[in-house]
């Protein structure tokens, strides 16, 4: 199935990428600076596998293989998300599940990119 979408709908899609990676860097210079961390050990364990295949993301130069790479992304955090061991009101779980949901947002984006370059 081919999705065809309007030069504006490529655009937005654009524009709304570039906005995500914009918070996404902005999040992680206020964490350098504050130092702050998520005291969790699942957490710390997902996290290190996170972090390579952001970085093979960001690495990837054609759609096609940084929307692969945003499949394994989602699946790593999809861990995170689904942790047994979430508690409500633990700040450390609240913390985890909102970086988690805004990397999931932002895979989710790259693999809509890739989907819509298909015509």
């Amino acid at each position: 199935m081919h999705l065809q979408c309007s030069e504006g709908t490529h655009r937005n899609l654009k524009n709304e990428i570039l906005r995500f990676a914009q918070n996404d860097r902005i999040r992680r210079a206020r964490v350098k600076k504050n130092k702050a961390k998520i005291g969790c050990p699942t957490f710390q364990k997902q996290e290190l596998e996170i972090k390579k295949v952001t970085d093979r993301v960001n690495m990837a130069i054609s759609v096609r293989e940084k929307a692969r790479f945003a499949e394994e992304l989602e699946k790593e955090v999809d861990l995170l998300l689904s942790c047994p061991d979430y508690e409500s009101q633990s700040l450390d779980c609240k913390n985890c599940h909102f970086i988690s949901n805004l990397r999931k947002k932002t895979s989710n984006l790259i693999i809509k990119a890739k989907k819509l370059g298909r015509k």
